[in-house]
């Protein structure tokens, strides 16, 4: 599945729902997490039960609340008898994490899961893990809010929005276990809502970085993500030649292509490109 931009909304809002699909969001996050209080978590259930039960126009995805909660368990009667996309789990402290999902689940099929997976400091330290459980995994992605308060910190930020150290770290391990799980690498939301050129400088360096789509917090946010995450015709272009060209020389390790030296990792790199372009290769 095509996972450029997974827009959060509130799942006691359901009158949002419509609204969040027609951002052109590749997915929508009906969140039954940080977004919904508890005394509206049934409610917001029934919201969830309602709109899955009917023919829909994007992936919809459920955040569910983490484990150990007082809520997880009704989340997941209700989720597992419908049909969503995939859970984003919350608080996921690696494989264990997910284990736990299938294991209360029982005999009930469970959809892709979508760990965030750096809320803990525990969690930091299973990204490894994954691989045990890839399978059952749509991607990985991390937060950068429940990180900091989990150990006391100020904030996860610099003065002009970057990340500070620690938080610079978890993204990059979060990074690196998406690939070495061979998931889909999802960069974390970005909280200004009305600033959209710093957005799409955030969305950009998430690209180049090697994420593949990105969380959203609001349905203005949408059109900059997909912009910065759409392959553009030159890239593409790039990529088929510098296939073209290890087809035409097979026994070759490096060769020349514009100018400049291409070898193995380029036509992986490209091999990369048009999958995530939707093409056969």
């Amino acid at each position: 599945m095509r996972l450029r931009s997974l827009l959060f909304v509130p799942a006691d809002r359901p009158e949002r729902f419509a609204k969040a699909v027609a951002s052109g969001a590749d997915a929508i996050i009906l969140d039954l997490e940080d977004s919904v209080a508890a005394a509206r978590k049934d409610y917001a259930r029934g919201a969830i039960r309602d709109w899955l039960s009917e023919p829909r126009e994007c992936l919809s995805f459920v955040r569910v609340n983490p484990l150990g909660s007082a809520f997880v368990a009704d989340d997941l009667e209700t989720v597992l008898g419908t049909d969503p996309a995939a859970l984003l789990l919350p608080k996921a402290e690696g494989a264990a994490s997910v284990r736990a999902i299938l294991g209360m689940a029982g005999s009930a099929p469970v959809p892709p899961i979508l760990p965030i997976a750096t809320e803990t400091p525990a969690a930091v330290f299973e990204l490894g893990s994954y691989r045990e459980v890839r399978d059952h995994l749509v991607g990985l992605t991390w937060g950068a809010e429940d990180l900091p308060a989990a150990i006391g910190a100020s904030s996860a930020r610099e003065p002009d929005g970057s990340y500070t150290a620690p938080y610079e770290l978890a993204r990059s391990l979060t990074l690196f276990a998406a690939h070495a799980t061979g998931v889909a690498a999802l960069e974390t939301v970005f909280p200004k809502i009305d600033a959209p050129e710093a957005l799409d400088a955030y969305v950009r360096r998430a690209r180049r970085d090697g994420f593949v789509g990105m969380m959203a917090i609001h349905p203005g946010q949408v059109p900059v993500i997909n912009a910065a995450f759409m392959l553009g015709p030159d890239e593409i272009d790039r990529a088929r030649r510098i296939i073209a060209a290890f087809e035409a020389s097979p026994g070759a390790g490096a060769l020349q292509l514009d100018g400049a030296m291409i070898d193995a990792p380029h036509l992986k790199q490209a091999r990369a490109l048009l999958a995530q372009a939707g093409e056969e290769i």
